[in-house]
């Protein structure tokens, strides 16, 4: 790890430098040092990785929420470089135990709860993104435990296909049990390194308030069909289609929800599909600035909010992006602003946001509140930093349940009494 060390210390640009220098620089570096042309350029090590990952545990915090403390350091203890496939093996011996455990429980409920472990350890061992062959496994693993999961439960979850240019769309689709006539839905939209699992997840506590959801991967994600480029949300446009159609749907009461970049295609939605969904909750959308040359580089230089990788999960995701470079020619053209699309009519909205967010400037929270035509509503935490969380306190799980779940219930509760 020496080598990366000293390449992050020399890696401090005076600000004069132009944009097409410092990518020139930052790629003759990557390959002084032996690192391929998509690492990212600063980064934590893997020790400073493994002490910020057992802080985040300890207090419940993305993207360890859910993980217990002793697995993660049972994992840790077999790691002991940085390279991914090393990363993917570790967690991934530690979710195999729990597999086994699964396999001879003697109840459903405790083969629930193995299953559910494995899942997320898994999922963890493709952290950020599935971009080297153990990686790759490992997210296949997670698939696999998170569905042999699904299957011990007792509201039932349908595996869906909706067909799209060839392709299909994997979604989870899961009603409220016994639900009688047609069911609200929620169409969940995960982040850059959250899927569409985590986000189900997320959900299952909105169907005992008889709200189902369909949860699915966002563009360059998870087992998404297309990549992330300006034309994606087209992708969400067929599932609009196919919640629409579905005979169990109330195809009036659509509401969509995206959690941090997908955040960016939720606001979107509530511009182009603003006459076919109820409402749109926006959980740190990226807007206009986010994709500003500035933020661009302020990234390249390191997010000490993001784990680690930052700059190869956001290559891995975008559409003809193999290189730094290619960022500051691709990231620019999602800007809704660029797009024309700020200030168009939009239908209801929640903008979740911290003041102190270095992934998505809270100025873009701003600059979409004052968009439009019609009163949005913002739940802003002056503390907070990224999706509005806090070390504690304001974590996650807290902000979803007692501001997103809350705000989706009024809105249908207020449709249905206009």
């Amino acid at each position: 790890m020496q080598s990366i060390r000293i390449f992050q210390k020399a890696m401090f640009y005076p600000q004069t430098r132009t944009r097409s220098t410092l990518s020139v620089i930052i790629f003759l570096m990557l390959l002084s040092v032996g690192l391929p042309a998509n690492a990212q350029v600063i980064d934590r090590s893997i020790d400073e990785i493994k002490h910020e990952s057992i802080d985040r545990v300890k207090r419940g915090a993305y993207p360890l929420g859910g993980l217990n403390q002793s697995d993660v350091e049972e994992a840790f203890s077999k790691i002991t470089t940085r390279d991914p496939d090393d990363w993917a093996n570790g967690f991934g011996s530690v979710a195999d135990k729990y597999m086994a455990i699964a396999a001879s429980a003697k109840t459903k409920k405790e083969a629930g709860a193995a299953y559910k472990r494995a899942w997320r350890l898994y999922y963890f061992g493709q952290f950020p993104v599935p971009n080297s062959p153990g990686k790759k496994a490992s997210y296949d693993k997670a698939i696999n435990a998170y569905i042999q999961y699904l299957n011990t439960q007792d509201t039932p979850t349908e595996v869906v296909k909706i067909p799209f240019e060839g392709k299909f769309i994997t979604g989870y689709l899961r009603f409220p049990k016994n639900a009688k006539g047609p069911v609200p839905m929620i169409l969940a939209i995960n982040g850059l390194d959250s899927r569409k699992e985590t986000v189900a997840e997320s959900y299952t506590e909105i169907l005992d308030q008889g709200v189902g959801f369909l949860a699915i991967d966002g563009p360059g994600t998870g087992q998404a069909p297309i990549k992330v480029d300006n034309k994606a949300d087209r992708m969400f446009s067929t599932a609009i289609d196919y919640l629409y159609k579905h005979p169990k749907v109330d195809n009036k009461r659509i509401i969509a929800f995206g959690v941090s970049f997908g955040a960016h295609w939720s606001a979107k939605l509530g511009i182009t599909e603003k006459d076919r969904l109820l409402g749109v909750v926006a959980q740190s959308p990226a807007v206009d600035v986010t994709f500003s040359e500035a933020v661009i580089t302020s990234k390249v230089n390191g997010n000490k909010e993001y784990l680690f990788d930052y700059i190869p999960a956001t290559l891995y995701v975008y559409e003809g992006a193999n290189t730094v470079d290619d960022l500051y020619r691709l990231v620019p053209e999602m800007s809704l602003k660029k797009q024309g699309l700020l200030g168009k009519p939009t239908t209801r909205m929640l903008v979740v946001a911290g003041a102190k967010d270095t992934q998505t400037p809270i100025q873009d929270a701003e600059l979409l509140l004052r968009s439009g035509d019609i009163p949005k509503e913002a739940w802003v935490n002056p503390r907070g930093g990224h999706l509005g969380r806090e070390s504690t306190g304001w974590i996650d799980p807290v902000i979803f349940s007692k501001v997103i779940i809350p705000w989706e219930l009024k809105l249908i509760k207020e449709s249905r009494n206009q």
